[in-house]
């Protein structure tokens, strides 16, 4: 068998004969889609992190409290925000000084009249006539209305005609017993007829009686017609008009009268307080209370303490009291909500200062104290009692010169500048620092001075703030 052999013989290339190129290799787009995405990912994610990074950082910067020297002065390190790179700081400062201050406890009141008289008509009949004008004040026994009396009048002439008539039979009657008793004497009559005649005079001085009596009711009726006023106040609004038929039986009346001098303020005291109250008033001491405004600034009214509530509210463990006011100007309003300040002791020899002067911190309160050479310290105090106008302190001695204001820039050591007139100005309202009292006025258990008094963490239950008034040339000016 033979086996044929082939041999491959290249072929010879024609130079003239076109060039056959290969396809060009095609990549994938999707494949280098893949690797730019992922790459630019990770981009992101390095980018997000540097935000957030960046983020968490200045929220921690902006978060952290503006320490001032006395907060570093607690932690025992010199230094704070801002340091002396501030320079010279211009600040406001007063001196301390040395006087009494009264311990006040201070609530919400509602002003309550003595007397509120409803008037109403104790008989009917039409109206005829009114003797007052809304809103005027009456004395007691002043005329204001009155009811068309000439149906009682009428009814007390018939009743005295009764009465005249059963008189005169009752004068017949004792003419007759005389005559049987001087006839039995000569045995003329029996003794019957002259007991019959002695009932007969019983019973008719007993129908003289009914008949006064029914005169007198007459008579009170007619009294009625003509409306007086029962105390002395002022008249309300109106509520029946001349010519309607009232009736004793009308629920709204006539008109309402409301005393308005002496008027008393009502308020409530915590539990706590009740042994200071309680103890003044058993030793017989009139105990000052003053009626504020809203914002505890102005005084409305002055007045002293009545009497206190014989028992304790266990729902809200207070107790009432009633304060008596003259009310000559007639500043306090019936159901008027003020605030009541009771003074139930006074603090003798305080050192004062500026209520605009205490500055906290988490550890203790303090003051800037403005050295000889222009300098400050911060000062440790421990706060006794507060007006939110006036503070007592303790560990600072009368005359030291405290800042008043400020305190932005200031830290130990700090240099100042004292502004002009600061030296003689007082923390007060509507003065530079008055407006910290509401944030100052929490810290260490002394209350705050804002207008709600139930801000104050020394309050027990929420109920009355306990807090002081300078009365002396201690006081703020």
């Amino acid at each position: 068998m033979e086996i044929a052999e082939t041999l491959e013989v290249p072929h010879k290339i024609d130079d003239s004969a076109p060039a056959v190129l290969a396809p060009p290799v095609i990549e994938d787009p999707r494949t280098e889609d893949q690797s730019t995405h992922s790459s630019h990912k990770g981009l992101y994610w390095l980018a997000g992190l540097v935000f957030v990074a960046l983020a968490a950082a200045a929220i921690y910067l902006v978060a952290q409290p503006k320490f001032t020297g006395g907060a570093t002065a607690a932690a025992g390190k010199g230094g704070g925000r801002g340091g002396r790179g501030f320079g010279v700081v211009p600040v406001t400062a007063t001196q301390a000084k040395r006087g009494d201050i009264g311990v006040y406890i201070s609530n919400i009141a509602t002003v309550t009249p003595l007397a509120t008289v409803t008037v109403k008509s104790r008989v009917d009949g039409q109206l005829m006539e009114v003797g007052f004008k809304e809103g005027q004040m009456v004395q007691k026994g002043d005329l204001l209305a009155v009811i068309d009396p000439r149906p009682y009048q009428a009814a007390v002439e018939q009743n005295e005609g009764q009465l005249a008539r059963d008189e005169a039979i009752l004068k017949n009657a004792l003419i007759d017993l005389d005559r049987y008793k001087m006839i039995w004497t000569q045995k003329a009559i029996p003794k019957q007829q002259l007991d019959t005649q002695e009932a007969t005079v019983l019973q008719d001085q007993g129908t003289v009686k009914l008949d006064q009596g029914q005169l007198d009711n007459a008579r009170v009726n007619l009294d009625y017609t003509r409306i007086t006023s029962p105390i002395t106040g002022r008249v309300g609004l109106r509520l029946v008009d001349p010519g309607n038929i009232v009736h004793a039986a009308d629920t709204n009346g006539l008109l309402v009268i409301t005393q308005l001098q002496p008027i008393t303020v009502i308020f409530s005291i915590a539990e706590d307080y009740v042994d200071d109250v309680a103890g003044q008033l058993r030793a017989g001491h009139s105990l000052p209370v003053d009626a504020l405004d809203r914002d505890q600034l102005t005084e409305i009214a002055h007045g002293s303490l009545l009497t206190m509530d014989n028992q304790i509210d266990t729902t809200t463990g207070t107790v009432r009291l009633r304060a008596l006011f003259p009310n000559q100007d007639f500043k306090l309003f019936p159901n008027h909500f003020v605030n009541a300040k009771l003074l139930v002791r006074m603090l003798h020899n305080a050192t004062l200062v500026p209520s605009a002067a205490i500055q906290r911190n988490e550890q203790m309160a303090y003051v800037y104290m403005v050295k000889p050479d222009q300098t400050v310290i911060s000062r440790q105090v421990e706060v006794q009692v507060t007006d939110g106008i006036t503070t007592a302190v303790s560990g600072l001695n009368p005359g030291a010169t405290v800042v008043t204001d400020g305190f932005d820039k200031l830290q130990d050591g700090s240099k100042v500048s004292l502004k002009q007139g600061g030296a003689n100005r007082q923390g007060g309202p509507g003065q530079a620092g008055g407006g910290s009292r509401s944030r100052q006025g929490a810290a260490a258990g002394q209350p705050s001075t804002s207008g709600d008094s139930s801000q104050t963490t020394a309050t027990p239950k929420g109920h009355g703030t306990r807090h002081s008034q300078a009365t002396s040339k201690g006081a703020a000016q």
